[in-house]
């Protein structure tokens, strides 16, 4: 076994100052809905030990936080909208930052995927009253919801987009007073952000649809509103340009995200994280020279390929999910060339310890269940498991 392949790979070692923080490298960890929170959404002592155990990544993304009670969309997912959502995420926090950690808190607002039943019987809301598609569930159909189709939102007044945005905002206070190094704003997979972006579920011809600039103008406030009552640097926002997930379509992605993107350059935000989810055209390529900060790259990637992705010159972060989730000392197993554990797909979105906190270091491993170092981490089947 090698002493170390730190050299080899050293672009995923460089330390990089981000907003207002250093990260020690540029292996950051993607945010990764668990369910492993109460049903009042607040985070547990699990919560507070999964982070903690990744805490040598540059920077963890959190799984989505809903920033105000219409913004859930799942059992078992974190809050923070109240005094004891707060608390609890400070736990949170102070555990990476104990361990010598960065933390950004993502924020994600669901929009009209949620369900009367998670909200107090209200209706889901969102841009136009368009219904998603109940056969385009994906993957969250083992999510733990009301195991039902969709139903039909119902469209956002002026004043309720408006209230969602403060939502936001205040959302980004509460998550600086509990020791968030910053935030990052989901408008990407389908949720509200992105339900604004698209054609297909914005039907508006106000100040907040129509064209592929007034689509992007809930975005823009939501990121204006969060900057305002923190700063540019506590500040990130994640997209994922054309991707169809949960049944939102645009016919001209790079007009849209094109005007988004320079936009947000504008702003001065901490990093944009974008993330090829396979489309047919050169995401990285065409957006990466249209933002003038850090960008974060995300979905798919490799040990190997990351290198490549920062050694072009186009990534400055490379955001890793599943391998995260069952390497929980992923940095070093890269930087060492030592070979990473398999995540448990059957234990992605249960409750409890197994297949959350109880992955091994490596040094605990059988070497005869693991991958060589720069496979792609393919998780074990729940078939498998089952």
């Amino acid at each position: 076994m090698k002493v170390s392949d730190e050299g080899q790979f050293a672009p995923l070692f460089d330390p990089i100052a981000l907003g207002g923080v250093m990260l020690s490298n540029r292996i950051c960890m993607a945010p990764l809905t668990r369910h492993r929170s109460g049903l009042d959404g607040v985070p547990s002592d699990l919560n507070v030990e999964h982070y903690r155990q990744r805490a040598s990544a540059g920077l963890i993304v959190t799984e989505g936080i809903y920033p105000a009670p219409m913004g859930r969309g799942y059992l078992f997912t974190p809050g923070l909208h109240t005094d004891a959502q707060e608390l609890a995420w400070s736990k949170v926090t102070a555990a990476v930052h104990e361990a010598g950690g960065k933390i950004f808190g993502q924020i994600m607002h669901v929009g009209r995927l949620s369900d009367p039943l998670l909200l107090d019987g209200e209706l889901p809301l969102a841009p136009s009253a368009v219904r998603p598609d109940p056969t385009a569930r994906h993957y969250t159909v083992n999510c733990p919801r009301p195991k039902r189709p969709y139903t039909t939102p119902r469209a956002m007044t002026h004043r309720e987009v408006l209230a969602a945005i403060d939502e936001f905002a205040n959302c980004a206070v509460r998550a600086r007073r509990a020791g968030f190094d910053g935030v990052e704003l989901h408008a990407a997979s389908g949720y509200l952000p992105m339900q604004f972006l698209s054609p297909n579920t914005n039907r508006r011809d106000d100040e907040w649809g129509g064209t592929a600039e007034k689509r992007c103008n809930f975005v823009l406030a939501c990121v204006d509103a969060m900057i305002a009552v923190t700063s540019s640097d506590f500040v990130a926002v994640k997209i994922g340009p054309g991707w169809t997930f949960h049944d939102v379509f645009d016919d001209d992605p790079l007009s849209t995200y094109s005007h988004l993107v320079r936009a947000l350059s504008a702003r001065s935000i901490a990093y944009l994280q974008i993330a090829d989810y396979g489309m047919d055209w050169d995401v990285y390529g065409s957006l990466r020279p249209l933002f003038d900060g850090p960008a974060m790259y995300c979905a798919g990637f490799t040990r190997s390929s990351a290198k490549t992705a920062l050694q072009s010159g186009g990534a400055d972060l490379i955001a890793f999910g599943q391998a995260f989730i069952s390497n929980p000392d992923l940095v070093d197993r890269y930087r060492h060339g030592w070979r990473i554990s398999r995540p448990d797909l059957a234990t992605y979105y249960t409750q409890g310890a197994e297949g959350y906190t109880d992955y091994p270091n490596f040094a605990d491993c059988d070497p005869r269940d693991l991958l060589p170092v720069d496979s792609a981490p393919i998780p074990i089947s729940a078939e498998t498991t089952g």
